[in-house]
This record gives structure tokens, C-alpha cells and sequence, in this order.
């Protein structure tokens, strides 16, 4: 069965997307998705702490919350449409920032959300993947290339544990305008941080998102790379696909190759999530 755990991102409520809502839910429908989880991004805390594309359109904080509750009662009106033959989840991607933890929480329960990313993109209060000199502007805050590692992945643990998100969204995207990732990434200082991260992720009974954006973007590898694949399946940990779409060009982007990579490294598909109802894949630890 196809699923997709993060992705429908779209121009209606969000502004570096390109298509509507509905033509992103009928996209995967036609696609023959037996899951959709819908996961807008959460309406920032403050003007602080929005993105760059935001604040040139003259977006505030209180107008992108207004927009997120019309993207939840949208989201809920697709989910009803398309009951019966796809199963739409209503969620959304975090940020992680400074009081973001209460925000995160307030609005799970305010619009009794069905599931979560849980995705950090700032580090020392810098949002590092929008380009290449907002990443050095990151490192540089940071204190250096290792160091944002290293903060990224301790922001990560604090996010993990205060919201427990259903997925785990795109791992290890600190690597992403690091041209030797890989290699920063297994260092020993970082890598002890990544297997930290991972055993969390394994004791909280978490999903990781295979996240095929990277490959769309031209990249080698997705996020999460082959290291942590490795390392997550044999901790048992589950995976499962994420086409992070912005248009209906991404929908099912690159799922069998996705199903092949993650098949050749040894995991099968099995099912994990509320009820176990998630189509995923994982391999169980040895034993």
C-alpha cells in the first residue's frame, strides 16, 4: 500500500508552494495512495520567527494563524470527501525555537490534530536550509560547521522528547548545503549525537521519514543517509515514505526507488502508527 506521512503542502497555505490543496489530495488519490497525512507548516510563535518569503509578502504571525485554522477546516473537508477510498490525516510540520514546545502543544490541542512532524529548521535562532548563506549564517552563529551538528541534533532531542511527533521529519537535513554531509555526519562527536538521537526516537516508538526531497533536489542521498538508515534499522526503528510535496509534480516522487533503496538495505514493508494502521517499512533488530 502507498502512504505518504509528510507531504500536501500547497499554495494555499503555505508560501514557497505551488498548487492548491485540492489538487495535491486528488494527486495522490489518482496515484492509487490508500494514505495521505496532510502537514502544513505550524504558524510561527511571533513575527520572529518567520520565514524569509513570509516577511517579504508582509505575512504576520497573527494573519498565518488565521490561515492555518482555514487549513485545518479545508484539510477536514477533503478528509470527508475522500472517505472510503483514502484515508486523509489532518497534521501539521513543526518549527523548533525558543518556547516553541508550549505552541506546538497549544495548537495539537486546539485543533485536536491527528499527527505531527516534528522538523527543526533553526539552529541558534537561524532558519539554515532556506540557502546557502542562511546555513553560514547558522554556522557562523553556531561556532563552526561540527558545532551547528551538534546543535541541530541537541534541538532535535529537545523536540523529540517535549512532542513526541508521530514522524520524525527529515533527520538529518543539517547536512544540506554541506558538501561532505556524510562525512561531518559519522565524525565521532556528531555521530554519538545521532545515536543518541536515533535511541530516543526507538524508545518514544517514533516513525522516521524517508524523505525523498533531497533526491528531487538532485542530491545523492535522502534524509535520512544510508549511515542512519543503517543505524535505524537495526534498532527496529520504522520509515516511512515522505515526498515533502510542494506541487502535484512531487506527489509519489521517486516511491519505487525509495521502496528499492529500503528493500536492498535489508527492510521489508509492515505497519507501525496509531493502531498499527501506518503502511511502513523496518526491519526488527537482531537478536
Amino acid at each position: 500500500m502507498r502512504a505518504c506521512l509528510h507531504g500536501g503542502h500547497s499554495r494555499d497555505f503555505c508560501d514557497h508552494a505551488q498548487d492548491s490543496l485540492d489538487d495535491l489530495v486528488a494527486a495522490y488519490a489518482r496515484q492509487g495512495f490508500s494514505l495521505v497525512a496532510l502537514t502544513e507548516h505550524m504558524p510561527p510563535l511571533s513575527n520572529r520567527w518567520r520565514y524569509a518569503d513570509e516577511v517579504a509578502l508582509g505575512r504576520d504571525a497573527a494573519w498565518m494563524a488565521g490561515r492555518f485554522a482555514a487549513y485545518v477546516q479545508k484539510a477536514r473537508q477533503l478528509r470527508a470527501e475522500y472517505a472510503g477510498r483514502m484515508e486523509v490525516l489532518v497534521g501539521m510540520e513543526t518549527e523548533w525555537y525558543e518556547h516553541a514546545g508550549a505552541w506546538i502543544a497549544q495548537l495539537r490541542q486546539l485543533y485536536a490534530l491527528d499527527m505531527v512532524v516534528g522538523s527543526v529548521h533553526h539552529v541558534a535562532g537561524v532558519c539554515f536550509d532556506a540557502s546557502p548563506q542562511s546555513y553560514a549564517q547558522a554556522q557562523a552563529a553556531a561556532g563552526g560547521l561540527v558545532e551547528l551538528y551538534l546543535a541541530y541534533f541537541d534541538a532535535q532531542l529537545a523536540l523529540l522528547k517535549s512532542v513526541r511527533p508521530e514522524v520524525v521529519g527529515h533527520f538529518d537535513i543539517i547536512r544540506i548545503f554541506d558538501p561532505h554531509g556524510e562525512e561531518t555526519l559519522v565524525r565521532p562527536e556528531v555521530w554519538a549525537r545521532v545515536r543518541r538521537n536515533l535511541e530516543a526516537v526507538r524508545d518514544l516508538g517514533l516513525v522516521l521519514d524517508a524523505n525523498v526531497a533531497a533526491w528531487r533536489k538532485g542530491a545523492a542521498a535522502i534524509y535520512p543517509c544510508t549511515p542512519v538508515l543503517e543505524a535505524a534499522r537495526d534498532l527496529g526503528i520504522a520509515f516511512a515514505y515522505g515526498d515533502d510535496a510542494h506541487a502535484v509534480a512531487h506527489v509519489g516522487f521517486a516511491w519505487e526507488r525509495l521502496d528499492a533503496h529500503l528493500r536492498a538495505l535489508g527492510m521489508t514493508a509492515s505497519v507501525a502508527g496509531p493502531q498499527g494502521s501506518w503502511p511502513v517499512w523496518r526491519a526488527m533488530p537482531a537478536t
